[in-house]
């Protein structure tokens, strides 16, 4: 039960979803939060006994505000949004860079929404606590401009439109755009002209994902949802809304009955946004307690690049650099000399390659190494593959076969670098997410096991030519 000693806004709690505001005898803030029900969220704090920390802010509250939202998922944006504005004491406290979460919108001819950890986006330049100033009104695409905050040193922090949060919960975060992609859907695939290719994926036959795969939605069309997705993070529901009624209305006016229609259910599900699952965990989630990163690919941790050097299946060699911090660890490098495969089989000899180094980690009933020790070789938290389609696919069925898992991801080279295309599963966020934030450490990793390959086949060769 809350102390009477506490004055709390029009003096009692609603049992609505919400935003809650902490203030200390200073009138200072200690902590913002979202709730379900701000009655149960706000009298939790003081039913129970808690971590160190958090008695130590309780300890200092003496006002209590509130701002109600219609829905939980209101209530996430509007938290995210005020922490960003008004970086309370306690929230800052409560997680590192390394846990806070960030949804960002990457700036490129088909924008995509990604979860990105703050200490990645400093990496990058960017200033993930930076106050947006909207961009002037005018034309779609000036809109659409990137944010001041996000402009900082260096390409890198050119590759947002927007950063959103922080989120303290990504478990909620997930949940929300998942919500969100079923009204306003949006694109993690590449066009065709990159792909080569018009197959669409997965996403674009259940309504997720407008068809940027298969090429049927322009950029200017493309773009426009992600303006609207945008609306929403910034805390515009009402604002979106009246958008779509426009829209809605224009259709029915110009006899596109099936756009009206469109319009209709995509206004009707935004305005009954079906959410009561997003802070289902809430109850049990205070400040200061730490989510799992499972899932998550450290790009600080062991990434692992291959390459294969041959001149027509002859002196056949792969390599495997290995990068640690972002930096190469040449005491950790291997070369393999290829044993089993005769003539040019890029594709069987990395197939060799990858088998002879999974040895090293599988236990010796399933063809692992005997002895272990310092003959085992950690799993890395990527595999760079260099090479496309074919490669990634192969190392895929090894790694099925062998029950290991370990993500890739293929470079299949293009005219110059910034032509090198990733090969990846496209319907894993995590890989989309590694992909953009990762891209140039995988291009230096590649580059360097091309190096290594090429030295020792050069060495290969020169043996065999002096015998």
């Amino acid at each position: 039960m809350i102390p009477a000693s506490i004055k709390v806004k029009h003096g009692d709690l609603p049992d609505v979803p919400g935003v809650y505001f902490y203030f200390d005898k200073d009138e200072k803030l200690l902590y913002v939060g979202k709730a379900t029900s701000l009655k149960r969220r706000v009298g939790s704090y003081w039913s129970k006994a808690h971590e160190r920390r958090i008695e130590e802010m309780v300890a200092q509250i003496v006002r209590i505000d509130y701002i109600e939202t219609p829905t939980v998922i209101e209530a996430l944006v509007l938290e995210a949004n005020k922490i960003k504005a008004l970086r309370p004491k306690y929230n800052i406290l409560a997680r590192d860079d390394k846990t806070f979460l960030f949804l960002v919108i990457t700036n490129e001819p088909f924008p995509k929404p990604l979860l990105i950890r703050g200490h990645e986006l400093r990496q990058m330049g960017v200033n993930p606590f930076a106050k947006y100033s909207p961009p002037a009104r005018g034309s779609f695409d000036s809109e659409l401009t990137v944010e001041e905050g996000v402009r900082g040193d260096g390409r890198a922090a050119e590759k947002f439109l927007r950063v959103f949060g922080p989120y303290t919960s990504g478990h909620s975060l997930k949940i929300a755009l998942e919500l969100i992609r079923r009204i306003i859907p949006w694109s993690t695939c590449e066009p065709p002209e990159v792909t080569g290719r018009m197959r669409g994926c997965f996403n674009s036959q259940i309504g997720k994902c407008p068809g940027v795969c298969r090429g049927t939605i322009s950029r200017t069309e493309y773009r426009r949802y992600i303006r609207q997705l945008i609306l929403f993070f910034e805390g515009k529901k009402v604002r979106l809304e009246r958008e779509l009624e426009r829209e809605m209305k224009r259709a029915v006016k110009e006899l596109r009955f099936e756009d009206a229609a469109l319009y209709r259910r995509r206004l009707g599900a935004l305005q009954h946004i079906q959410d009561i699952a997003l802070l289902s965990r809430e109850d049990h989630e205070l400040p200061f307690s730490r989510e799992p990163s499972e899932g998550t690919i450290n790009l600080e941790g062991r990434v692992e690049a291959y390459d294969i050097s041959n001149i027509s299946g002859t002196s056949a060699t792969g390599s495997m650099v290995v990068f640690e911090e972002g930096k190469p660890v040449k005491d950790k490098y291997r070369k393999f000399k290829i044993k089993t495969v005769s003539g040019p089989n890029d594709v069987a000899m990395l197939e060799e390659m990858l088998r002879r180094r999974l040895q090293r980690v599988l236990p010796t009933a399933r063809g692992g190494i005997k002895g272990g020790g310092s003959r085992s070789w950690e799993l890395p938290e990527i595999m760079i593959i260099d090479g496309g389609l074919p490669q990634v696919n192969r190392v895929q069925e090894v790694l099925d076969e062998l029950g290991v898992k370990v993500p890739i991801i293929g470079i299949a080279k293009g005219f110059d670098r910034k032509q090198d295309r990733l090969v990846f599963d496209r319907s894993n966020e995590e890989l989309v997410r590694v992909a953009v934030r990762g891209k140039e450490l995988f291009q230096r990793a590649r580059d360097e096991a091309h190096r290594f390959a090429v030295k020792y086949h050069r060495i290969l060769r020169s043996k065999k030519l002096l015998k």
